[in-house]
């Protein structure tokens, strides 16, 4: 009863294994219908196409494993982390360089105003700041705000 057991257990496997590596064939006949075979099809076929049935490396969502979907899923959620990142710094860089610009252009209208200016000086005295000061500092305002409003 062994040497019998043996022998169906054999042709089980080798069945299985054959069924695993074999092609299915998947074509349309002359009336359009969608036909499937695992011998090719004769004659003149509309849409042949070999399905390999056995290969574990197949490209279809259905068929890849879990390793793979895992991978897929971390390398998304890595990519959509760095986009949120990214976005983030454009949007603080953004913000900053409207502050900047808002800045720039009430020290250009304090100077334009006509206005007396008070600075300090290098002991913290005060000073009043003079036309060729300011003519200097409206320069520089302007250019600021320029670079920064743009």
């Amino acid at each position: 009863m062994k040497p019998f057991a043996l022998l169906i257990a054999t042709l089980l496997t080798t069945l299985a294994a054959t069924t695993l590596h074999a092609q299915v064939y998947e074509w349309k006949d002359e009336n359009g219908k969608t036909i499937y075979s695992d011998q090719a099809p004769v004659g003149n076929v509309r849409d042949l196409r070999k399905i390999d049935s056995g290969s574990s490396s197949a490209s279809s969502p259905a068929q890849k494993s879990t390793a793979d979907r895992e991978m897929e899923f971390r390398k998304r959620q890595k990519e959509a982390q760095e986009n949120a990142e990214k976005a983030g710094k454009e949007q603080s860089a953004s913000a900053t360089k409207g502050e900047n610009c808002a800045n720039a252009r009430r020290q250009l209208q304090a100077l334009e105003s006509g206005e007396r200016i008070a600075m300090r000086d290098d002991k913290g005295e005060r000073y009043f700041m003079d036309d060729a000061q300011r003519s200097q500092e409206i320069a520089k305002m302007r250019q600021a705000a320029q670079s920064y409003c743009n």
